[in-house]
């Protein structure tokens, strides 16, 4: 890290950084991205996905001829990937994903493509459609007056009797009969199946005793409103043990970031609007303020790109207006934790060791001093990538560590796909100004030891990752304290921009293959992009600053002892 008041000379021996890179980035290749090219983890190549197009067109086609539902007259209609995550989680924990692929998966996915057509009166049908053959795997109808939704919310005997309500008196041999066609349209016969629900239950299931993996066995489940059948979902049940795993692992999760990350996160953030202040001769409130923009900018059009989503869970307009004036508010704020962070992670540097980790652009050397810290970010990125294979193989050996899927998350819900890598710079500017600039700094005056800050703000930053779909949920902070100690590293040895430039950069390749896992010329070529932007910043930031001598920044005081 350069010292404040001279040159700015960033020397990296990049010599001794590429050989671990190119180890790295062999890592990188072997366990994550060829794994990710297989059908979930059969020998088979990852199958074409059909088109949200003609996912529509299925089912369209499928309305119109089964159900006799006008679906040319809808007023809009929505395609999104849904996830059963719960069966996903099970199949990948008990390690029978290949099983289930080989023996199930054509007939029965986790994975589909929703269609939601939608009437001018506000009725709704959902139809799924298989994302690899276009085969119908379900369908629910959503009438304006429905409350279903708002049942599924209840448990135990509350959400029992409210399902009988809306079925308005039902008998068994009524549902029964509502169902059989449905069976044999699944080439099913009623009598051959094991009846799973009695007179007086709501709903209906009847369960294919001779389909199973594992302890999952496969369901055929019908729901009735207002004293018509409602939907039809075949799908593979999910053990209630696992269920139970998952929810109290997930409440976990939550604590843990409630308390551990955002409560200190909070304080970080309250410090650093003390330290701007008592830091103010060392530093100035006019930076910060562009990348602040930028970070609101990034995060708004991220929850933009979520409307989909919003969509898909049949919120209305007014909702969704609701949800965009919520984030807009919490990116404000996190907007105001980086302006703060950046100028009081900055001024407390320069007072308490008279180093300058954060240059300003007008500085000579600039230029060519972020061309290095590109190059720097590229080389660790790589390692890191290596690294981070190493610690998910060594977490699924110690802790069997899985995950599942997340469809909210998904860029096959996001408006703009191409839009999603960007998240990649709003973390990597936000978290190494938060966690590292200020962080470290901050909470070395407390503990006094580098080693010491740097470890508890990498606890902190890797707590906020704790409600991804992985378990058991220690699995993400286990890795991401690895990872912050080795941010933090590069952080006190480089500086603040190199720091950042590794972290977008490692952020970007994961995003950017993402993007490349949807197929198409399009996706793998913007994906491939977002994969060099690091780069092409760096080199325009180097061109608009040419090598000039100037004056330091500041007239930097004396180094003060503590």
């Amino acid at each position: 890290m350069n010292r404040a008041a001279e040159p700015l000379k960033l020397t990296p021996n990049l010599k001794k950084l590429i050989a671990p890179a190119i180890i790295g980035l062999i890592l990188f290749l072997v366990f994550q991205v060829l794994p990710s090219t297989s059908f979930e983890s059969t020998d088979t190549p990852y199958p074409k996905i059909i088109s949200k197009e003609e996912a529509a067109q299925a089912a369209s086609r499928f309305a119109s001829e089964h159900l006799g539902f006008p679906a040319a007259e809808g007023e809009d209609t929505l395609v999104t990937y849904q996830s059963n995550s719960e069966l996903y989680g099970y199949l990948a924990k008990e390690k029978k994903l290949r099983d289930y692929n080989k023996s199930y998966g054509a007939k029965y996915p986790y994975d589909v493509y929703r269609v939601r057509f939608t009437l001018p009166g506000g009725d709704a049908l959902n139809v799924d459609v298989h994302m690899q053959n276009a085969g119908i795997a379900g369908f629910s109808y959503d009438s304006a007056r429905s409350v279903y939704d708002r049942i599924e919310l209840n448990q135990g005997e509350v959400r029992k009797q409210m399902l009988l309500l809306v079925e308005e008196g039902m008998t068994l041999a009524e549902k029964q009969a509502l169902a059989e066609p449905w069976l044999k349209w699944a080439g099913y016969d009623a009598t051959q199946l094991q009846l799973s629900t009695r007179e007086g239950e709501p709903t209906l299931k009847y369960t294919v005793t001779e389909a199973a993996i594992g302890d999952s066995r496969l369901q055929l489940a019908f729901t009735f409103e207002h004293g018509k059948l409602r939907s039809f979902e075949p799908a593979f049940s999910v053990p209630a043990a696992h269920t139970a795993y998952v929810n109290k692992q997930t409440q976990d999760a939550t604590l843990l970031t409630l308390v551990g990350y955002g409560l200190f996160t909070l304080v970080l953030g309250i410090l650093a609007i003390v330290y701007s202040v008592k830091t103010r001769a060392y530093t100035s409130f006019k930076r910060g303020i562009l990348l602040s923009v930028l970070l609101f900018v990034i995060q708004m059009l991220n929850t933009y790109n979520l409307v989909p989503v919003f969509k898909a869970q049949g919120m209305s307009e007014t909702g969704i207006i609701g949800i965009m004036i919520f984030y807009a508010i919490y990116s404000l704020i996190f907007s105001a934790l980086l302006y703060f962070s950046l100028v009081g992670g900055s001024g407390l540097w320069r007072k308490e060791d008279g180093l300058n980790p954060w240059p300003r652009a007008k500085e000579p050397g600039y230029g060519r001093y972020v061309l290095d810290s590109m190059k720097v970010g590229y080389m660790w990125a790589l390692i890191l990538l290596g690294i981070q294979s190493l610690i998910f193989i060594a977490l699924g050996l110690t802790l069997n560590t899985w995950s599942t899927t997340d469809a909210s998350q998904s860029p096959y819900n996001m408006l703009y796909p191409w839009l999603f890598p960007l998240m990649a710079w709003l973390a990597g500017i936000s978290e190494e100004a938060v966690y590292r600039l200020f962080g470290i700094r901050m909470v070395k005056k407390i503990v006094r030891s580098t080693f010491v800050a740097s470890l508890i703000t990498s606890i902190i930053w890797a707590l906020g990752h704790t409600l991804y779909p992985i378990y058991p949920v220690v699995s993400r902070p286990i890795e991401l304290v690895i990872i912050g100690l080795l941010f933090s590293y590069i952080f006190l040895k480089y500086g603040y921009i190199a720091a950042m430039f590794s972290h977008v950069i490692f952020n970007s390749i994961l995003m950017g293959f993402s993007l490349v896992m949807l197929q198409g010329a399009p996706n793998v070529l913007i994906g491939l992009f977002y994969m060099v932007l690091p780069a092409i910043v760096a080199y325009v930031i180097y061109r608009l600053n040419p090598i000039k001598k100037e004056k330091p920044y500041v007239t930097t005081p004396h180094h003060e002892g503590h």
